[in-house]
């Protein structure tokens, strides 16, 4: 269990990256972390993402009231206290407009094209929930369809959201989601995505199913350990992340031969 200083120190890197990548643009985005069952640190509306400091986060309740900190919460905190409510394994949330997957939600496509490996093992599809107006509670019930089996969700004509169990988890599915959605854009220059066989993705999400049973890890652990990997205290790669990586080199390999 993380010190309250720990999980400002947190959320002000992530607020960091995701200026730095250009997830953000100047007051936009949101991140927030669940330390217990009644407390959230979230960042404030109208600063800056990459001008945070951490005493300038703020403490909510369950219900959004503001029991610590000096600045009026986001409009959107609806959308994080929602996921919250609808899942006790959810302990950040994080909005961001990265240009490129919200191009693909303002486009009106969801990121479900089945074409990267990579992508099927570790994210599956990210869905496109419908359009409501930001900053309204219509907006966090777009998710409802959803938030139960998915860690990212496009926002139609808005952004992205993103899910996990500790905050860099849920950072972590950010980039991710970025990426795949850059490898997409770039494919479908170049003529089309191309699917996977039907095959190849069912044993693709066989492998990680295995692996996630035999590496022994709950949801949380494995959070837990990416976070160790991130500040240098973990000397090698997880279990998991090794064995779905051999995992997809030696579907791709199959995919070809069949072909």
């Amino acid at each position: 269990m993380k010190s309250e200083s720990e999980y400002r120190r947190d959320i002000i890197e992530v607020c960091r990256r995701i200026y730095q990548k250009a997830y953000v643009a100047s007051n936009d985005g949101n991140v927030s972390v669940r330390t217990s069952e009644n407390e959230i640190l979230a960042t404030p509306t109208g600063i800056n993402k990459g001008d945070l400091s951490a005493d300038q986060l703020i403490k909510v309740n369950m219900s959004g009231d503001v029991i610590a900190g000096f600045l009026k919460p986001s409009s959107e905190l609806k959308l994080h206290l929602h996921a919250y409510k609808n899942r006790r394994d959810i302990r950040s949330v994080v909005h961001a407009h990265p240009p490129i997957s919200t191009g693909f939600a303002v486009a009106g496509i969801a990121l479900d094209q089945m074409a990267i490996p990579e992508v099927i093992a570790t994210l599956g599809t990210v869905p496109l929930a419908p359009y409501a107006t930001p900053s309204t509670d219509e907006l966090a019930h777009t998710i409802d369809d959803y938030i139960s089996k998915c860690n990212a969700i496009l926002l139609s004509n808005h952004g992205v959201v993103t899910f996990g169990p500790d905050i860099f988890s849920a950072y972590y599915t950010l980039e991710r989601v970025e990426h795949s959605a850059y490898i997409i854009w770039v494919a479908k220059s170049l003529g089309g995505e191309k699917a996977l066989r039907r095959s190849d993705i069912d044993r693709l999400i066989e492998i990680r199913r295995k692996a996630e049973a035999s590496s022994d890890l709950t949801h949380t652990e494995i959070g837990e350990e990416k976070e160790q990997l991130q500040t240098g205290s973990v000397s090698d790669e997880s279990y998991l992340v090794d064995v779905i990586a051999r995992a997809i080199v030696d579907v791709i390999k199959t995919s070809k031969i069949g072909k």
